[in-house]
């Protein structure tokens, strides 16, 4: 009975399963899908680790303006350090050209230094940079 059984499924083309061609497929389908779900996942964790060092490089280049006149007087010159050995700060201060403005320098009691912060810092094989500018015056001396 079982012989006349498998013969009719033979005969009719039934069959159980998938077959090896179908699976192989699937499994194709399904690395092709993590693989695109991994690349978007890894990019938005990469543009987060940028933009927390953009953030940090922010925060150091206002400082480091905010600091430029406080303990030292302005005047013209440029100092560097560093902080956490990766970023690389830079200070250029410069006194600003008032005659450009169309203003008498004589005539102003005070002096005004255009000064400029660089924050650069290595990402990978790339080197990033952060520049903040601003004008900051100070007495006549």
């Amino acid at each position: 009975m079982t012989g006349k059984l498998v013969r009719y499924r033979a005969e009719r083309g039934l069959q159980q399963g998938f077959s090896l061609l179908e699976i192989l497929i699937a499994f194709s389908i399904l690395a092709f899908s993590l693989t695109i779900l991994l690349n978007i996942f890894s990019g938005g964790l990469r543009r987060t680790i940028v933009s927390e060092e953009y953030q940090q490089a922010v925060i150091i280049a206002q400082s480091r303006l905010a600091a430029a006149g406080v303990g030292e007087p302005l005047d013209n010159g440029v100092q560097s350090g560093e902080v956490e050995e990766k970023y690389f700060w830079t200070v250029e201060m410069q006194t600003f050209n008032l005659d450009k403005m169309g203003l008498d320098a004589e005539q102003q009691k005070v002096v005004p230094y255009l000064v400029t912060v660089t924050v650069e810092w290595q990402a990978g094989r790339n080197n990033r940079q952060f520049e903040l500018t601003t004008i900051k015056l100070t007495k006549e001396q």
